[in-house]
């Protein structure tokens, strides 16, 4: 099956697409796309694998599923696009950035030059209907970031993963900590921020370890 999707990727990942899994929710996605509003747009849907490739891999954050209100999921977790309202996730983890480093609060929500530097942003679920959180959870999405989050575990090592949630966390169990930094703490939701993602220390955490073996920090 042709994927649009970055080259390096596609490479990585060609065996996933000639799955029976793949191709049903290829199938259900498109179904989905003719008769009920989709976010984010289908241009969009592996905008993460575009915008950092593979060989710049050095954090990888990983999300639930895009948010499923009009004009905010541009296909990076947690990210909007420019003049996009903070949703409540994102601007909690801009307040740790900022009470962490210093860096000052930015004036956009695109997460763009994150991606830049090797942050990888990726959601479990990669498609999902207006108003419907986790609509579009159970038809194969995660079978297919499970395969992303393989990949990078085979191929690289030396990156930082943030496990926000249970949820995230359960995902990485494949991830060697020997070889790796994994971080672990509460998400970074209104109803979490308090058990543990506040006060959590990962961005200068994830820069101290990179700097520790010879990679460039984020700039945050």
């Amino acid at each position: 099956m042709n994927v649009r999707i970055a080259e390096d990727w596609k490479e990585l990942l060609k065996q996933e697409f000639d799955k029976t899994y793949f191709e049903s929710l290829v199938a259900f996605v498109k179904e989905e796309y003719k008769n009920y509003t989709i976010y984010p747009k289908g241009q969009n849907i592996f905008r993460a694998f575009d915008r950092c490739p593979i060989d710049k891999v050095k954090v990888v954050i990983i999300g639930q599923d895009p948010y499923h209100g009009e004009g905010q999921a541009n296909g990076l977790c947690f990210s909007v696009n420019d003049g996009v309202q903070f949703p409540p996730s994102l601007r909690n983890i801009f307040n740790e950035i900022h009470a962490d480093t210093g860096t000052p609060i930015p004036q956009s929500g695109n997460l763009d030059r994150w991606a830049e530097q090797g942050v990888l942003l990726l959601n479990s679920v990669l498609t999902v209907r207006k108003d419907q959180a986790a609509s579009h959870s159970g038809h194969g999405w995660e079978e297919f970031t499970d395969a992303v989050i393989r990949a990078v575990a085979s191929h690289k090592q030396g990156v930082v993963y943030m496990l926000w949630g249970a949820y995230a966390q359960k995902k990485c169990d494949i991830v060697d900590a020997k070889l790796n930094l994994i971080l672990k703490t509460s998400h970074p939701s209104p109803l979490s921020v308090y058990r543990g993602f506040d006060g959590c220390r990962h961005f200068s955490k994830a820069n101290d370890y990179l700097k520790s073996i010879g990679k460039e920090p984020v700039v945050w």
